[in-house]
């Protein structure tokens, strides 16, 4: 009785770690946000406060504000992410007002490389 109650128990722990998915390195555990996992080099902006961040938002704003036949007005980066290529990508999420007072978010995708001070906006647009 003994040593059946003992092989049931092994049989039991077996089929229950065969039966349970694993979690190896590099493979995600959980439900992970965008910007917890790096993903082909992005990977999360360390301090979304940061004032060269903000500027970078700011400076977005304005020049999509310069294409476009509206006026938004630049509040703050909320979230972004951040890619090492020959300078920097950024990919920003903007809270940003328009003339009305109505508060949206946009994405901005920006190209920055400090030592030749280029800076192009890629791509801006409203989050759905």
């Amino acid at each position: 009785m003994r040593t059946s109650s003992f092989l049931l128990i092994i049989i039991v722990v077996f089929l229950y770690a065969i039966g349970s998915p694993a979690t190896g390195c590099g493979e995600p555990m959980g439900n992970q946000l965008w910007n917890t996992a790096i993903e082909n080099g992005w990977e999360p902006i360390g301090n979304i406060n940061d004032q060269h961040i903000q500027e970078l938002g700011r400076w977005a704003v304005l020049e999509f504000d310069k294409h476009v036949n509206c006026v938004l007005k630049f509040n703050k980066v909320v979230s972004g992410r951040q890619q090492l290529v020959s300078g920097m990508n950024y990919e920003l999420i903007i809270d940003t007002s328009d003339i009305g007072g109505k508060d949206d978010k946009y994405k901005a995708e920006v190209y920055e490389q400090e030592w030749t001070h280029k800076r192009q906006l890629l791509s801006f647009a409203k989050v759905k």
